[in-house]
């Protein structure tokens, strides 16, 4: 300690207390060592005798004047720069330990220009009113925190590195104890501080480069870059949430996420949201690995298909398991369409899952996605019976996610056993009647599909195929498939099939293991009606048979679309049968999609492998 020459003596007016040197022209020291002097000048010496140098007030955390008050830091910037090497941090968490590391405080009393030494320990690691450690004196002997200590360096004795700064001091010596105010509550009102405070899966480049960032956008964050929004979407919904002082501002949310948060995935999320606000391009560009703006999938395709939308030599394909029972429809001379680019869904995803306490409650969660990246709205462990009112309410909020250029999706990931459910037939809200199928393109997924790594991998597979493949294949799965060998049934599909309709729903007659192929094959879309033929017709398929007449209508309806177009126009189709004045319901009444495209429902779960800040 002898030897370290960044210890600094502050001094305004009448007051003097401590400060270090932490660049070679900037000094910390108390915000009330600089205020309580007036508008004296600042001086700062380094060692006893040497002529003084004035200094600057150049940034502060806050501080009102109470003994109470938060953000006691002031920054001092030195006339010129100095040549000894500046203070350097230990981590946060290296001021505490069992048993209690010895801190050293090098302060100026009255009568000590030359300085001395103190020596305290922090009491524990519990911050007081989120702020500040307790001190308590090393042994019943030796020099008392008092007047002049203010701003002083708080180090490890065995180390000299800094972990805080004496912010308290008792004006009776006969108190032997004070308080801390810790280098990583320092960083909070002052960001660069951060780049020299080491911290677990940071690098100081990268932390400088998220400083950066946030320097940028933190003048005026607005509602949809709010610090509070950008820590949970970071962190998720069973991340440490927000502490009771919230955050003040962008970067305190940032360096919150970087010195207390375990998870270094969560501060890189953060960085990525923010960068995606940010329209610098030159710092974009700096920060490379950050991910920029996308703007979905925009490949451009030529879809040949007939009639009746279906590849013609689909049905002469001997394939194992597509032989019992299905029928693909071949039509007239083939027609050439320019697919337009595929749309730029905005999905609201909405998440059903088992909670794992009860048969009856489940884990909710729904999430919005601007240019993939996910915002959790809302997650809950609900009964049942509550799930449909808290999803309603947690979608309407998610459109505020929501880019307005974008064109949103919503997509229910639901159980196995609920994907029949008439999600697409719920009230949209408690004082709008319409059905949430008719308010915008709704589309289901399979849960435990969603959760395979295998099948999620062969979904991506089979939609780079469709991007440049001139017919999607539909395979027909009607009344008199229910005796077909699911087995052979999902390798067959996985072969030859891109689209699957069936002419019933998923039932425990036999077809829910028919529909059960169709997921495991990874055909990236089926439709099928929630009511309607029950397969009484199982030697062969009537004219009369509503399933085959449900198949051959969306055959028809089918026809010259890409597959990346159905949600939007199974939408539209809907809006029509909802608004039918026809006697008999409108055949797509009933029609439910499963419609899963892995680009652009990416997965909700899992974090960059790297800092994007890298």
């Amino acid at each position: 300690m002898s030897s370290a020459s960044w210890h600094a003596r502050i001094s305004r007016g009448r007051e003097t207390g401590a400060g270090f040197l932490v660049t070679d022209r900037h000094v910390l020291t108390c915000a009330h060592v600089v205020t309580r002097g007036g508008t004296d000048p600042v001086d700062v010496s380094f060692s006893a005798g040497e002529v003084p140098i004035p200094a600057r007030v150049v940034a502060h955390g806050g501080w009102d004047g109470g003994e109470t008050d938060p953000g006691d830091v002031a920054v001092l910037e030195l006339d010129h720069a100095v040549p000894m090497k500046p203070a350097e941090f230990a981590a946060p968490t290296d001021a505490y330990g069992d048993p209690p590391r010895r801190l050293l405080a090098y302060g100026f009393p009255k009568r000590y220009d030359e300085g001395t030494l103190a020596e305290y320990r922090a009491t524990a690691d519990q911050l007081i009113a989120d702020e500040w450690v307790q001190l308590e004196a090393w042994a019943t002997h030796g020099q008392p925190l008092v007047p002049g200590f203010s701003g002083a360096a708080l180090t490890l004795a065995d180390t000299g590195r800094v972990v805080g700064m004496v912010s308290a001091a008792a004006r009776d010596p006969g108190i032997r104890n004070g308080r801390m105010l810790p280098a990583h509550v320092m960083a909070r009102h002052w960001p660069r501080l951060g780049d020299l405070i080491p911290t677990p899966g940071f690098e100081r480049t990268e932390k400088e480069r998220l400083r950066e960032l946030v320097a940028r956008y933190g003048g005026s964050p607005g509602p949809d870059c709010g610090p509070e929004r950008l820590y949970r979407d970071a962190v998720g919904p069973f991340g440490p949430p927000v502490p009771p002082r919230g955050f003040g501002s962008l970067w305190d949310a940032a360096w919150y996420l970087l010195s207390e948060v375990p998870d270094a995935g969560a501060a890189a999320r953060f960085a990525a949201r923010l960068a995606d606000f940010t329209e610098d391009a030159p710092t974009r560009g700096a920060l490379r690995s950050w991910p920029s703006r996308r703007h979905g999938h925009r490949q451009r395709a030529t879809l040949t298909a007939s009639r009746s939308g279906v590849d013609a030599g689909a049905g002469t394909d001997a394939r194992a398991g597509m032989e019992t029972g299905a029928r693909t429809d071949a039509g007239a001379a083939p027609v050439v369409r320019a697919a337009p680019p595929a749309p730029l869904w905005s999905p609201i995803l909405v998440e059903i899952a088992p909670s794992g306490s009860g048969d009856h409650r489940f884990l909710v969660e729904v999430s919005a996605y601007n240019d993939r990246l996910r915002r959790v709205v809302g997650s809950r462990s609900l009964p049942a019976d509550r799930v449909r009112s808290y999803v309603l309410e947690r979608i309407d909020e998610a459109y505020h996610e929501l880019d307005p250029e974008a064109r949103e999706l919503i997509a229910f990931v639901l159980p196995r056993r609920w994907i029949n459910t008439d999600v697409a037939h719920w009230k949209r809200s408690s004082d709008d009647d319409s059905p949430l199928g008719s308010f915008a393109p709704l589309v289901v997924m399979d849960l435990e599909r969603r959760r395979s790594g295998g099948l999620q991998h062969l979904l991506l597979k089979k939609w780079q195929r469709l991007d440049t493949q001139p017919v999607p294949r539909l395979h027909r799965i009607g009344c008199g498939a229910l005796g077909q060998d699911p087995v052979r049934l999902t390798i067959g599909l996985r072969r030859g099939a891109d689209m699957v309709g069936f002419a019933g729903p998923p039932r425990a007659d036999g077809s829910r293991k028919l529909f059960q192929a169709g997921l495991n094959a990874a055909v990236p879309v089926m439709l099928w009606p929630r009511t309607g033929c029950r397969g009484e017709h199982r030697g062969g398929t009537p004219e009369d048979c509503s399933g085959a007449a449900f198949l051959d209508r969306l055959a028809e309806h089918l026809a010259g679309l890409t597959p990346a177009e159905l949600p939007a126009y199974i939408h539209e189709l809907r809006e029509t049968a909802y608004t039918s004045e026809e006697r008999e319901p409108h055949w797509a009444y009933d029609l439910a999609l499963l419609w899963e495209d892995p680009r652009c429902l990416p997965a909700a779960v899992g974090g960059y492998l790297h800092s994007p800040v890298g």
